[in-house]
């Protein structure tokens, strides 16, 4: 497997990953999921563990003849005592499941068996970071792991097909049952304002919680928008008084103390009471408690599903106005958030407004670097070229029986870009 899964945030991609773990660990081998950061990976290292904490393995060496499912995390915040006692456990095989960052890719991490790579927020990794952890499977001989990466930043089928030719792609479009859609509300004048806020203080009032949004940590004269901390002091004194805010957060301030946003270090950025998300974290409760499922042997049946996919009730984004208006563009994109809920939809969208940016590249936006295709007008044509290249390639892989192809493809692609195809 070298598959790409994308899904908006709730779709359920972790349980997806989880399962693909588990057919690594069930098979005798290990599974290894890498985030970008240490907050998604601590998160992932709860969520993993407390969705197996019943299940079981089979172990011959111990009384009960299994054993739980050992998940580990490692990060850059891992003590020396902790990374040895890890690093023995990869090498003698009864670490099953590791989570962690970076950490990850460093020498010293050394799998007995690497099964199967999960790589979360792939965008954030590039090609030989995500080559790096794979070829860790082939420690004491082993062969390349299956790998899955996943996103939750909807990219349109064509553009995903293009960018990530050597990556199958799959496209998990669906909520778990009964998730209520979020509604999405523009509010854009005072009046609407006024009404925004009046839901804020419904919604808080009957003991749900509510987050603001802002582009900006502090006040800039260069760019007229919204800080947080200009904004958190607005609404304790005009449209929120008498709430519980959190402040402005402090250089020594301790977890969940202030507002969140990316200059926060370590644990000062843990998942805090409704800090962290955007919409699709919307209705989704933390989860309480472990429950009585009973112990699930991994080898009689699959993993217990996960819980607490019914939110609370709906969720709301409302939307305000900017300081000096929105460009055409901007309110286009807010019109179509507005009417769907489909961030798939909302990524084609996207792409028309902001156009199709380089393939080959980094530019983000603007004019393609295609000379003849478009990723909008022939996404047909792009799936059957995709296949074809594959049928070539599959059975000529130096293009040697297809001289006049190769000439094409040296004339069309330098050698940077030759390089940045190679990395996959």
């Amino acid at each position: 497997m070298h598959r790409l899964l994308q899904g908006d945030v709730g779709a359920g991609k972790t349980v997806v990953a989880l399962a693909a773990l588990l057919v690594a660990v069930q098979g005798g081998h290990q599974g290894a999921l890498m985030a970008p950061t240490e907050v998604l990976a601590e998160q992932h290292y709860a969520g993993v563990r407390w969705l197996l904490r019943h299940v079981v393995m089979p172990d011959e060496s111990t009384l009960t003849q299994d054993r739980p499912v050992r998940v580990e995390l490692l990060t850059n915040r891992t003590t020396p005592t902790e990374r040895a006692r890890l690093h023995d456990g990869l090498r003698a095989g009864t670490v099953d499941i590791l989570v962690g960052t970076h950490a990850l890719l460093t020498e010293e991490v050394a799998f007995a068996s690497l099964g199967v790579v999960v790589v979360d927020e792939q965008h954030r990794f590039g090609v030989e970071q995500r080559d790096i952890l794979r070829g860790k499977g082939r420690y004491s001989g082993g062969a390349d792991p299956d790998v899955l990466v996943m996103t939750a930043t909807p990219i349109p089928r064509t553009a995903a097909m293009t960018m990530y030719g050597d990556l199958d792609v799959t496209v998990l479009d669906e909520l778990p049952p009964g998730r209520t859609p979020v509604q999405t509300t523009w509010a854009r004048g005072p009046l609407e304002v006024e009404s925004a806020w009046n839901t804020v203080r419904t919604e808080v009032a009957v003991g749900r919680q509510a987050y603001v949004v802002c582009p900006l940590v502090e006040d800039s004269e260069r760019v007229q928008a919204r800080s947080a901390t200009q904004e958190r002091e607005r609404l304790a004194r005009e449209d929120l008084p008498g709430l519980r805010l959190r402040a402005p957060p402090r250089p020594d301030a301790g977890p969940g103390e202030g507002v969140g946003h990316g200059r926060l270090q370590g644990r000062q950025d843990r998942r805090s009471g409704g800090h962290h998300g955007h919409r699709g974290r919307c209705g989704r409760p933390h989860r309480h408690g472990d429950g009585d499922r009973g112990r699930r042997p991994l080898r009689d049946g699959p993993a217990p599903s996960a819980s607490g996919s019914r939110g609370p009730g709906e969720g709301r984004i409302l939307v305000l106005p900017a300081r000096r208006g929105l460009l055409a563009e901007g309110e286009k994109r807010l019109e179509a958030l507005q009417e769907s809920t489909d961030g798939f939809h909302l990524a084609e969208v996207d792409l028309d407004l902001r156009g199709e940016g380089t393939v080959l590249g980094t530019r983000q936006k603007g004019r393609s670097d295609l000379k003849l295709a478009s990723l909008r007008r022939d996404r047909e044509l792009v799936t059957q070229a995709r296949q074809m290249a594959f049928d070539i390639v599959d059975g000529d892989p130096t293009l040697g029986a297809h001289d006049l192809l190769a000439d094409e493809v040296r004339l069309m692609i330098d050698e940077d870009e030759a390089e940045f195809l190679f990395k996959s």
